[in-house]
């Protein structure tokens, strides 16, 4: 198809550069509020200006993904099934917002992406065209599910074949469990990462948030992003195989890699650590603190704030080894001395200490946290039927690019026409009788 490097070369620039956006300064990182007026938009600064991914994801995983994708400048059109209330994430709650009536849920994952309701079946051709115009697909369907409509890799790279398509699954795409439905818990309890959760004598537990779903999200996006340099070299698009279970597996990192060579079977150990002692969580005379020290410095600087240092001669405890063939004895001898300050009160004693240290929040105490303000994580975006919303904005920061919460969550369907009739070049009568025959909503 390219039968030289420069022609490779050739295509690899114009597909990044045929949606460019003509620059237009946004302002810095920690903006607080998106105004109507002047809504913030993608400018050259986002390293992904000019990628456009077809969306075609729903509940976590995917949406996570694709909304990193948006964050840096892409442009997402979200694909989502008409008369059916569209992503079911949408309905994933309480809470929800009071006029739109969507979840919280969804508000979560779904930021500065466009909404096209488009019915996969009856529109296949529809889809087709996108995929034209789109350098990404990102789908979590069970595997063979698009198939049946047409829109598998297989069907789609034969009219797209400059298309990077990520199929997220539960299992992937081959072995005994490839067409199970994969939800987080089930991944997580399969991969182990719920048995090694948990108190040492309670039962297992799953973290308190989807972090298979977030964490296979993260994976795909990475994985998209090297896919996309990859093209610039060959002119060609590749499938991706991303899945929940073996996510969930690769977290396991170190307690895999005991089983693996050494035959250790995991346990639980609540905020312990297994291999590290102290490191976990004390209560305090109003709530909890966890702190780690990896070395036996930051023991022995540890011993010397809480004024014990004679522990920190003890030959049961100078070594990280003799500390964790120990840990009953010197867990419950720091139990008792962090349990007569409050948190407040230990970590003014810590200020400035080597070793890690950090209160036990709650939610309310996250946002109201001195470092989350200044650094301005949380995000205000206009909401088109609900004024203003709040979100968690990027974690990573770029000193050359942007990246930023620039758009509230759409309206399920609220760019369907524009998505057709700028893209695509539908007509307003196609559009129409597009709607009438219940292809799109």
């Amino acid at each position: 198809m390219f039968p030289n490097t420069a022609a490779r070369l050739s295509y690899a620039v114009q597909t990044v550069l045929r949606h460019q956006v003509k620059p237009k300064h946004i302002g810095c990182r920690c903006f607080a509020t998106s105004s109507k007026a002047d809504p913030p938009t993608v400018t050259a600064e986002h390293p992904l200006s000019g990628v456009r991914i077809l969306d075609m994801t729903r509940i976590i995983s995917g949406p996570y993904c694709t909304m990193i994708l948006a964050d840096m400048g892409a442009e997402v059109i979200k694909i989502e099934r008409p008369f059916y209330g569209g992503d079911e994430a949408r309905k994933w709650g309480p809470p929800f917002l009071s006029q739109s009536k969507d979840s919280t849920y969804f508000l979560a994952v779904n930021r500065n992406k466009k909404s096209a309701a488009i019915d996969l079946k009856r529109g296949k051709d529809i889809i087709y065209e996108l995929a034209k115009k789109c350098d990404v697909l990102v789908e979590n369907y069970v595997p063979g599910k698009l198939a049946e409509y047409g829109l598998g890799y297989e069907q789609v790279r034969k009219v797209a074949p400059q298309l990077i398509y990520c199929s997220m699954t539960g299992y992937g795409s081959v072995g005994p469990y490839a067409k199970r439905p994969g939800y987080d818990v089930i991944a997580s309890s399969m991969s182990g990462l719920v048995h090694i959760t948990g108190q040492p004598d309670g039962p297992p537990c799953k973290v308190g948030t989807a972090v298979t779903d977030i964490a296979t999200g993260l994976y795909a996006h990475g994985a998209i992003l090297a896919a996309l340099l990859q093209r610039q070299r060959t002119g060609h698009g590749q499938k991706i195989d991303v899945d929940l279970l073996s996510t969930g597996v690769s977290l396991l990192i170190n307690v895999a890699s005991n089983y693996l060579n050494a035959g250790i079977e995991a346990h639980r150990w609540g905020t312990a650590h297994s291999s590290i002692v102290p490191y976990q969580s004390f209560k305090t005379a109003d709530g909890y603190l966890t702190l780690g020290t990896g070395s036996d410095d930051q023991f022995r600087e540890l011993c010397r704030l809480l004024q014990i240092t004679d522990i920190a001669d003890n030959a049961k405890f100078k070594t990280n080894k003799d500390r964790v063939s120990n840990r009953n004895e010197l867990i419950a001898l720091l139990e008792n001395i962090l349990a007569k300050k409050s948190s407040k009160d230990w970590m003014e004693t810590f200020e400035g200490a080597s070793f890690p240290v950090g209160p036990v929040n709650n939610i309310r105490e996250v946002f109201e946290d001195e470092h989350i303000q200044c650094i301005g994580l949380v995000k205000t975006l206009q909401h088109p039927s609900d004024g203003s919303i709040k979100v968690v904005g990027p974690p990573v920061v770029y000193s050359e690019s942007k990246n930023d919460a620039r758009t509230a969550p759409p309206m399920m369907g609220k760019h369907t026409d524009e998505v057709l009739s700028e893209l695509l070049g539908f007509s307003a009568q196609e559009i129409a009788d597009l709607r009438g025959k219940r292809v799109i909503e």
